[in-house]
C-alpha cells in the first residue's frame, strides 16, 4: 500500500461512496491533509489502518454492552 492514499482509494478500500469518504475527512473522523495548487486531499495509510482499527474497537464495546435478545 502506498504512503499516501486519495479519497478515491479509501472510498474504494471501504466500498463507500466519495461523499461518505469526504464527510468522514470533513467530520475529523478520518485525518487528512490537503495538498498540491487544487487542494487534493490524501490519507496517510497509517491513519488509515488506525481508522480501521478504531472502527473495529467500537464495534466490538458496542456489541459488548447490548443486551442479548430475550429468547421465547
Amino acid at each position: 500500500m502506498p504512503r499516501f492514499l486519495t479519497l478515491a482509494d479509501v472510498a474504494e478500500q471501504l466500498q463507500i461512496s466519495a461523499a461518505a469518504c469526504y464527510s468522514l475527512v470533513h467530520s475529523g473522523e478520518l485525518p487528512a491533509f490537503q495538498i498540491g495548487g487544487r487542494g487534493q486531499w490524501r490519507v496517510d495509510a497509517a491513519n488509515f489502518e488506525q481508522f480501521i482499527d478504531d472502527r473495529h474497537s467500537a464495534a466490538r464495546a458496542m456489541l459488548a454492552t447490548e443486551d442479548p435478545a430475550p429468547h421465547n
